[in-house]
């Protein structure tokens, strides 16, 4: 792959000015939010995003208003060189990295509460992430005033919050969904598999195949949720070196939990391998279901 020069701009200021230009041309402008350590997941986001925009922007900043932990915060990689020859090798013109404090000249007085979607899920065991979340999105849609805005799947409620984010606050920018990126063996793509010693990355296949007996399970109209736990939790039971955060069905836009399966559904989990923490997620459809159709409450 032909490497491009991408443009590295660190100053809000300077990245208004350069895509005041681009608008200039009448030509349209994607952002595609990152917290940099980049890999295929986020190539398959900058590869959509080229395709159907004119200017791409990937942003790159390691948000610590979204951590609630300190030590992750510290640790999480931050390769900005390797991460830009990744975004140059892809055609994207334009990196967005800016340093903490341009982002946060002073301490931050305004957040973004999105309720309920985020009453759940990670939601409940990671307190303020979500508030961390939208703030810094919203900040950044406002920088940017993207037309369009990608992410993946595999943050299923995190895009749920950004959607309802959106709409609530009548953001004007078309939210776009990206199917995961997955390993040969099913594993999601992440920046935090990096942390996974060589026996931990083995063991951590036990996610994707839980997620996937839950999928077979609802296929075969298995209508209770009850039901589909109860047949998929011993797999978790049988890997020690696991702890199991949560595994949860719930409606694909509230992300609230659901008792009786009568439409698409979202099936999510989080688990612990040592001090490495990984989520994924499977929409699942009953046999017979309509995509669309909501599930009973």
């Amino acid at each position: 792959m032909t490497a491009t020069p991408a443009q590295l701009i660190a100053s809000i200021a300077q990245l208004r000015r350069t895509l005041g230009e681009v608008r200039g041309r009448g030509q349209s402008i994607a952002l595609v939010p990152t917290m940099g350590a980049l890999h295929d997941g986020h190539g398959r986001l900058i590869e959509n995003a080229r395709r159907e925009s004119d200017c791409v922007v990937v942003s790159i900043f390691v948000n610590p208003i979204q951590f609630d932990r300190h030590d992750d915060f510290d640790r999480y990689p931050r390769p900005l060189s390797k991460d830009v020859a990744f975004c140059a090798a892809r055609g994207v013109p334009v990196v967005f990295a800016p340093p903490v404090e341009e982002m946060y000249p002073r301490p931050q007085s305004a957040f973004v509460e999105v309720t309920r979607v985020t009453d759940h899920l990670c939601g409940q065991f990671r307190p303020g992430h979500f508030r961390g979340v939208a703030t810094v999105v919203l900040k950044l849609l406002n920088i940017v005033q993207p037309d369009r805005a990608y992410f993946g799947e595999k943050d299923a409620q995190q895009l749920a919050v950004i959607r309802r984010l959106v709409d609530d606050l009548n953001v004007p920018v078309k939210i776009v969904e990206v199917p995961t990126v997955r390993e040969a063996d099913g594993l999601a793509i992440s920046s935090r598999n990096q942390y996974l010693n060589e026996e931990e990355r083995r063991v951590a296949t036990v996610l994707h195949q839980a997620l996937r007996r839950a999928e077979t399970l609802i296929a075969a109209d298995t209508k209770h949720a009850a039901e589909i736990r109860k047949e998929v939790l011993p797999l978790f039971e049988g890997h020690p070196e696991v702890r199991l955060e949560y595994f949860e069905i719930v409606d694909p836009d509230e992300m609230q939990p659901v008792d009786r399966i009568t439409g698409p559904v979202r099936v999510a989990g989080a688990i612990w391998i040592g001090t490495t923490r990984l989520i994924d997620n499977m929409l699942c459809r009953p046999l017979g279901s309509k995509a669309g159709s909501a599930p009973a409450p």
